[in-house]
């Protein structure tokens, strides 16, 4: 059995503040892309394991495909070891929530194989204890996020653009660029009212409270935003904490030349996608 687990951006991300228990509130739009991990299951192995095509990503009980199916076996109760094979293609550490995207495609995947037990929402509560983003995946359809990303609203989003997509070869920290974060300098808050109300998203409300903080640690990620404006787009923006950048283009032959002219950078890998809507 194979299942396409998507990467996502996030279209708006406005930190509201710090709870007690050191997380944070956010307001974020987010939306699934054609860009795919292909997980592959074989049931019946006995021992739960992961294996994945990029050498640097640990499947061991780090990896958040291994977290999912553990957790789902053990609350359904009975012993069903499930091989898991990853075929990476959304960049680790790079704001796209590849990780959390897998551990939705685990938990959805082995809901179905043992007839669905649980339900969408007790499915869900499981992926929240994965991470923050897993119940948005599991979700499937454009959200606008609250809490500290768990609360989740249907947004019917229209966008009229192609995206590019740039990961400039490294990945970040998303506790890091938390932790660099100074809440006196989030400015997304000034658009809220306008995201709400937008029949079309239009490139201007772009925006991500995270930028200052990503770029101030990792000022490749603000070279890499000002290549891609450079190329015509119409908005550009960090998707979640960082690395990746992308760009929304409403021309088909900006768009072409702007992945050309990229590409010949060498640390950088470019895609170009539509949004999942």
């Amino acid at each position: 059995m194979k299942i396409l687990s998507p990467a996502k951006i996030n279209l708006f991300l406005h930190v509201s503040g710090k709870r007690p228990d050191e997380y944070h509130e956010i307001v974020s739009l987010m939306c699934c892309v054609s860009l795919y991990d292909v997980l592959s299951f074989e049931f019946g192995a006995g021992v739960t394991s992961v294996t994945c095509t990029d050498s640097e990503i640990p499947c061991d009980q780090r990896n958040h495909a291994l977290k999912s199916a553990s957790l789902f076996l053990g609350k359904f109760g009975k012993n069903k070891g499930v091989r898991i094979h990853i075929e990476k293609n959304i960049p680790a550490g790079a704001g796209l929530g590849g990780g959390s995207s897998n551990a939705a495609a685990v938990l959805s995947c082995l809901n179905r194989q043992f007839g669905n037990p649980f339900t969408l929402e007790e499915i869900m509560a499981m992926g929240l204890e994965i991470g923050a983003d897993v119940p948005f995946f599991l979700f499937n359809k454009p959200a606008l996020a609250t809490g500290v990303g768990e609360k989740l609203k249907e947004y019917q989003l229209k966008l009229p653009y192609k995206i590019l997509i740039v990961y400039p070869g490294f990945g970040v920290s998303t506790k890091d660029i938390y932790k660099n974060l100074n809440l006196g300098l989030t400015n997304c808050k000034n658009k809220l009212k306008k995201l709400a109300s937008v029949q079309e998203f239009d490139a201007k409300l772009l925006c991500n409270d995270l930028e200052s903080a990503a770029f101030s640690k990792y000022p490749e990620i603000n070279e890499t935003k000002e290549a891609i404006l450079k190329q015509g787009a119409a908005g550009v923006l960090m998707s979640g904490s960082g690395s990746c950048v992308f760009g929304l283009f409403s021309d088909n032959g900006r768009i072409i030349n702007a992945v050309n002219v990229l590409s010949q950078n060498s640390r950088w890998r470019v895609f170009v996608v539509d949004a999942i809507c």
